[in-house]
């Protein structure tokens, strides 16, 4: 079988047959074979392959590497399964519920090895290996430890100007799974919406394997709007399983079931494959419902229906998450390009609380750059993915979004949370050391050490100050501003902004002078004794020190009631023993919203028949 970082560019072929077999889902899992490189299409809780990576689980396949941007719910299903050997990913989250608990234990045990890699570093290795060469070049991940955790990667001079560069063997994939809209009887494969890594995946993989919603007569793929299309000569084999992403979404059939997926991630004596069996009936009439409702009919019902039970007790006060999403918000603009990294729900919540406000020309491109320049929709849980796909201006795929806008340096902002920060603006999403010399492992930097050089503006914020969190070293710099001041930022062909880190107890600059952090702002009520007793270093205060604005009552009112309903922002600052109650009160109030988006929709199109 082939292996990740394999340099000899001539091992497999990539072509497949003009036309694919359509079979069983069991006979697609029996045609993933042992010691494979194995890569897993769909991004986050969107188009995830789950009835084919279950089926892959029960076929008892073994020794699997694991080749994905992303790990999260399907490498915890076939780590349940013992079907996987090593694991190569960006970065491994379960969204809103926390981290994934079965790649923690391998990780954090050694059981298995886990290779990190940067985003671009993987997208150019599959492009290496899609276009039949050795490797690819890419941008250095100035700044951060990250190029010599990646495997295969190196240094080499650019034969043309002599600039260093990194450079990264092909990644070959044995097989690729995916979960599609449709199929036409032909074998073409439609994907609506955005496309993450599934063609550099596909381009790369010598089998792929393909589950669908529908097939349809060939032409009939003609007649819909904004889709990408895996011709026929791409595809190995197809599988009809209507609900097959269940329980992450497939629009425009059905939206993401989180009530699903918390009872099944919270049933710690039921295997996670089984607690994740679809309904007798298949995906929920709701879910399948709340992918029809448009974004006009939650704007018409904002006003009486998005609204906590914390606004009905219309409590006055700001609150920290609140003054933090104010403050993020006031530094876009209108010629901001602000993209919304993985699993940031502040981040987001202040990106469209800007556009919302004082910068309504601003671009938010969301899912990782697969929705762009969407609306100031509402955060609601369950229907924030089908909103932004439909007031997207495009959708777009995550190597694509590299190439056109990230690597050009054409983005702006792109605000993450930090485990932990050091003295230089360095960041550990990684891995923490523990006293007793064990290990907490982290979800990963994704491609937080490409792109913290290329946007104009370093922002990050830390919802916890302490001197575990703001330390003087890291102990590894997953990402980092290494390209900092004009002059070394310019050559590269990058725009200079601001390095700033957000906590609930202040604001740090990282200066260009020292490349050190320095206290610029104060949190409301907040001494500089406490900011000095919660950092792991000595704290500079800028001479012009001041305190944190709270934000407007108007302000207040707009994140509170248009913005955020839900309230999505406090899961970023409630401890872990808080966090499963605030799920609980959220995913009620989200499915109370639903429904009353649904009856909403249902009487005006009852409405609209009458005239």
């Amino acid at each position: 079988m082939t292996s990740a970082g394999e340099s000899g560019h001539a091992t497999i072929s990539l072509v497949k047959p003009n036309r694919p077999r359509f079979l069983e889902v069991e006979e697609l899992a029996a045609m993933v074979r042992p010691g494979e490189t194995f890569g897993v299409g769909g991004h986050h809780f969107a188009r995830l392959p789950i009835a084919l990576l279950r089926a892959i689980g029960r076929s008892g396949v073994r020794d699997l590497r694991y080749v994905s941007w992303a790990g999260g719910l399907p490498l915890e299903l076939l780590l349940e399964a013992g079907a996987v050997a090593d694991i190569d990913i960006c970065f491994s989250s379960l969204d809103i519920f926390g981290l994934p608990p079965r790649f923690r234990t391998a990780a954090e045990t050694g059981a298995l090895p886990v290779r990190d890699w940067t985003a671009l570093a993987m997208i150019q290795a599959l492009r290496a290996a899609q276009q039949n060469l050795p490797s690819m070049p890419f941008q250095l991940p100035e700044g951060s430890d990250m190029l010599a955790r990646i495997p295969g990667a190196m240094t080499a001079s650019d034969p043309v100007t002599g600039e260093t560069v990194s450079v990264i063997p092909a990644l070959r994939i044995d097989t690729f799974v995916v979960h599609a809209q449709r199929a036409d009887e032909s074998g073409n494969v439609q994907i609506i919406g955005p496309r993450a890594l599934d063609f550099a995946m596909a381009g790369a993989a010598r089998q792929v394997l393909v589950t669908v919603e529908e097939v349809v007569p060939v032409g009939a793929l003609r007649s819909d709007g904004r889709q990408s299309i895996f011709t026929r000569n791409q595809v190995s084999a197809i599988a009809l399983a209507p609900g097959g992403a269940w329980p992450a979404s497939c629009l425009p059939f059905y939206v993401t079931d989180f009530l699903a997926l918390s009872g099944a991630f919270d049933a710690k004596d039921i295997p996670l494959a089984k607690s994740l069996t679809p309904p007798p009936g298949g995906v929920p009439k709701i879910l399948r419902e709340a992918a029809k409702i448009h974004a006009g009919t939650v704007v018409t019902l904002q006003a009486q229906a998005l609204r906590t039970p914390a606004i009905r007790r219309n409590v006055p006060e700001a609150s920290i998450d609140e003054i933090i999403a104010a403050r993020i918000a006031a530094e876009l603009g209108n010629d901001s390009f602000a993209s919304a990294g993985a699993v940031s729900p502040l981040a987001n919540v202040a990106y469209r609380l800007a556009k919302a406000t004082h910068a309504p020309d601003m671009i938010i491109a969301t899912m990782s750059c697969g929705h762009l320049d969407i609306a100031p929709s509402p955060m609601i849980l369950s229907l924030i993915e089908s909103l932004d796909a439909e007031t997207a201006v495009a959708h777009a795929g995550g190597d694509d979004t590299y190439s056109t806008y990230y690597q050009a340096g054409a983005v702006t902002h792109e605000i993450v949370a930090a485990a932990q920060v050091d003295r230089r603006g360095r960041v550990n999403t990684i891995r923490l050391r523990k006293r007793d010399g064990g290990i907490i492992r982290l979800p990963g930097q994704g491609g937080m050490a490409d792109v913290a050089n290329m946007h104009r503006d370093y922002l990050l914020y830390v919802t916890r100050h302490s001197a575990q969190s703001i330390v003087e070293k890291v102990e590894i710099a997953s990402s980092a501003r290494g390209l900092l001041t004009e002059a070394e930022r310019e050559p590269h062909g990058y725009r200079t902004g601001k390095a700033l880190v957000f906590t609930d107890l202040c604001v740090f600059k990282l200066e260009p002078a020292t490349r050190e952090l320095m206290v610029i702002e104060t949190m409301p009520g907040v001494t500089r004794r406490q900011i000095e007793d919660a950092t792991g270093f000595a704290v500079e205060f800028d001479a012009d020190c001041r305190e944190t604005a709270i934000p407007s009552t108007e302000t207040l009112r707009i994140l509170r009631e248009r913005i955020d309903p839900l309230g999505l922002r406090r899961l970023e600052f409630v401890s872990a023993k808080e966090r499963g109650a605030l799920i609980a009160e959220i995913l009620a109030t989200d499915r109370a919203v639903v429904e009353r988006c649904i009856a909403a929709q249902a009487s005006s199109h009852t409405e609209a028949d009458r005239r």
